[in-house]
């Protein structure tokens, strides 16, 4: 993984200025309706990535409609205003979304409201599709072991990681962090924060914003927490495992 210095990260984004609204959350209506067109592709330095498996593919747990609004809309949204960003602040794409996201206290105020919105977002985003998938299978090897030995096995890592999730006051994300040797954690974030603000990799993590489960769970968060992990593809999150040992893990 790419470093990049406190001085060279101020250095490249001296100057940022431009600011961009955060994205609207916008709720689809109970009854049936037509659905809004989907925003264009932004063009610039930040990419929405199209998900690797159909939208239906983790029904009944996440439905179809949830997972096109939440990809092609919210997840769009904080790409797009990144991109707006980027038109007059080309350092923004000049720069591992990590090492920014890792030095967010080096940007100047005017822009750092933005880049922790939408840049943050974009990051949680990106890991979470990734994480997911249909047929996912369970834990084995590496991962199932660090997860016996700092979170408890199984069943008390999955009750922990709920009940975190379920008392994440309002919108946020409930994470399982990674350390350069393996240990495993369970941390909150509100908003689009992330521990890689902290200096820290995530190695997965469930969205709690209302917008991952309102259309078919409304305020049942829990049954939405608990359900979701029948969405979790273990062979990526492997993956991720050891990248983080090698220090090679990205957002």
């Amino acid at each position: 993984m790419s470093s990049i210095s406190r001085r060279h990260l101020m250095t490249a984004t001296a100057g940022l200025t431009a600011s961009v609204a955060a994205p609207r959350i916008v709720f689809a209506q109970a009854a049936p309706a037509p659905a809004a067109p989907a925003a264009a592709p932004a063009t610039g330095p930040f990419t929405l990535s199209a998900l690797t498996y159909p939208t239906n593919a983790l029904e009944p747990h996440i439905d179809a409609k949830t997972m096109e609004i939440h990809h092609d809309r919210h997840h769009a949204a904080y790409v797009a205003n990144m991109n707006t960003a980027a038109k007059t602040n080309p350092q923004l794409g000049a720069v591992p979304i990590e090492n920014i996201l890792g030095n967010i206290n080096a940007l100047d105020d005017s822009i750092k409201f933005t880049v922790r919105n939408n840049l943050g977002g974009h990051a949680n985003h990106t890991m979470f599709w990734s994480i997911m998938g249909p047929n996912g299978g369970k834990p084995e090897g590496e991962v199932l072991a660090a997860i016996d030995k700092d979170l408890g096995g199984m069943e008390k890592f999955q009750t922990d990681f709920n009940a975190a999730g379920g008392r994440q006051f309002g919108s946020g994300w409930v994470f399982v962090t990674v350390a350069k040797d393996g240990k495993l954690a369970i941390e909150t974030r509100p908003n689009q924060d992330s521990p890689i603000m902290d200096g820290k990799r995530v190695l997965m993590g469930n969205d709690v914003w209302e917008h991952a489960y309102y259309l078919n769970y409304q305020n049942r968060r829990p049954d939405y927490l608990k359900a979701w992990w029948n969405t979790v593809n273990w062979a990526k999150i492997a993956e991720r495992y050891a990248a983080a040992k090698a220090g090679t893990l990205g957002v």
